[in-house]
């Protein structure tokens, strides 16, 4: 499994009641994903450094990265104002609280 940490800078004056709208908004973009290999997606703020950004859970790398590619960094640095940047993991234990499961990924 592969998690993608992407942050970005927030258009000025977007506050937390705005960014929440845009990413209930896009949320069933991200539901339609899960054939492309998208696990999870967390939508992220912080206020105190206007950021955005997002924590995607991929089963591959090749589908993180046919996701998150320059076309991607393109049109969200288009809408947002700043182009984002990504950290790739690889995620060798989730621990998943809400089915009680450990997952172990294969080295």
């Amino acid at each position: 499994m592969i998690t993608v940490l992407v942050t970005y800078k927030l258009p000025a004056g977007m506050d937390r009641a705005a960014a929440a709208k845009l990413s209930e908004d896009t949320a069933p973009k991200f539901q339609a994903l899960a054939g492309q290999g998208l696990r999870t997606k967390h939508f992220l703020y912080q206020e105190a450094a206007g950021l955005g950004g997002g924590f995607y859970a991929w089963e591959t790398r090749g589908q993180a990265e046919a996701f998150h590619c320059e076309a991607w960094l393109d049109s969200m640095e288009e809408r947002m104002g700043s182009r984002p940047e990504l950290t790739f993991f690889e995620t060798a234990v989730l621990v998943d609280n809400t089915t009680g499961e450990v997952q172990v990924q294969a080295a």
